[in-house]
């Protein structure tokens, strides 16, 4: 069946066109001017900004082990709501994930539920330790992406030892690093001294800005993020990790948006019970406004939305080694649509989320979610999950 989706704004990192999108069989077969082909089946979106779904580097899901925080249904309903097809969750769980069988578990899960793709990170360490390595010969069969996310790895010799082994079977290593200057600083040193796949999780920090835009002007293979929260939070005492720092740290990270310094966007969602926020839990659950809040900070500071769709979809699909992120013919048909212009709250009470812990209830931002499609299947709409 041909499903054409006509008179939208079709915006993806390429560029901005109005025209038709159709997609047959969970991929695009046509995305361009006006387009008059026979379709099965016509939604007529004028109005409405079509772009690639969105690619979520960086999220909690808590399952296994976790479910009064969050099970992987409710996340990826809450995700489906935010506008992301794809997410990678974290290790940090009970069981930790850090063994090929529970990776593998985690993926069949998925699977089942159909509602969003998954990208299950392993851990670098056995139960998130820096002293004994998981086997990573073994997990790079059934995942590419690698974290301890949650703890920082403090010895040198297990990172080294990690970046080398990241190059030698092709997976990425994401960080989490507190103190944020320091770790980075070396993990870039070792980054230069002997190779690897290194992507460093949610900078917070001018100055971790500036070390990166260096180490990247010399060639290094060397990515990161920043999320919705560091954008718009400065000078708050709401606790996360790393913490929400000054208005000057998060002018330094919209200029590394801007130049491209800062490659993607991720939300890292950590949902938690209210007993363990006011216990003193560090995170935040936001994956289902976090591109409400990109839309409102890339319009305020004039950032067009080809760079918003390149952060949030292609350069996460390149950094997974997916063909995605683009609208383009031949490439899934993971498409979100969304209301642009409009202004929306922030409603803590209506998350999808088990967890409404954030301090951005009431906010106003951006835009909204109208639709979330993935393999052609239009898995949410705007007060409902299809």
């Amino acid at each position: 069946m041909i499903t054409q989706y006509r008179n939208a704004r079709l915006i993806d990192a390429a560029g901005e066109r109005c025209g038709d999108l159709c997609v047959e069989d969970g991929t695009i077969v046509f995305c361009g001017p006006l387009n008059w082909q026979r379709a099965d089946r016509t939604v007529d979106v004028r109005g409405l900004v079509l772009m690639p779904a969105f690619i979520d580097l960086h999220c909690h899901l808590r399952d296994p082990g976790f479910p009064e925080k969050e099970t992987m249904e409710s996340g990826m309903k809450a995700a489906l709501a935010g506008g992301y097809a794809h997410l990678c969750a974290m290790a940090n769980t009970n069981p930790v994930i850090d063994s090929p069988s529970l990776v593998v578990t985690n993926l069949n899960q998925a699977k089942s539920l159909r509602l969003c793709r998954l990208t299950q990170a392993a851990a670098a360490g056995r139960q998130l330790g820096d002293e004994m390595p998981t086997d990573r010969t073994a997990l790079s069969r059934v995942t590419n992406l690698v974290s301890n996310d949650g703890k920082t790895i403090l010895s040198g010799d297990f990172m080294r030892q990690l970046l080398r082994d990241s190059a030698r079977y092709g997976f990425v290593v994401s960080t989490h690093c507190q103190p944020e200057r320091a770790t980075v600083a070396r993990d870039i040193a070792l980054l230069r001294e002997v190779g690897g796949n290194l992507h460093v999780g949610h900078v917070s920090r001018a100055e971790t800005v500036e070390m990166i835009r260096k180490a990247k002007a010399e060639g290094l293979p060397i990515t990161c993020e920043v999320t919705p929260h560091h954008l718009i939070g400065f000078d708050s005492d709401y606790k996360v990790n790393p913490p929400l720092r000054t208005k000057e740290d998060t002018l330094a990270l919209i200029a590394g948006i801007r130049d491209g310094t800062i490659d993607c966007l991720a939300t890292d969602h950590a949902p938690h019970t209210e007993a363990d926020k006011r216990n003193g839990a560090a995170g935040i659950s936001n994956i289902e406004y976090a591109m409400q809040v990109y839309l409102k900070v890339f319009s305020e500071h004039g950032i067009p939305l080809t760079r918003l769709s390149e952060m949030a979809s292609l350069a996460p699909a390149k950094r997974l080694g997916r063909k995605a992120g683009l609208l383009q013919a031949g490439y899934p048909a993971d498409v979100t649509i969304l209301s642009t212009e409009e202004e929306s709250v922030i409603h803590s009470k209506q998350m999808l989320s088990r967890s409404h812990n954030t301090p951005f209830d009431g906010w106003r931002v951006r835009g909204r979610v109208q639709a979330t499609i993935i393999e052609g299947e239009t898995r949410y709409e705007y007060g409902k999950i299809g």
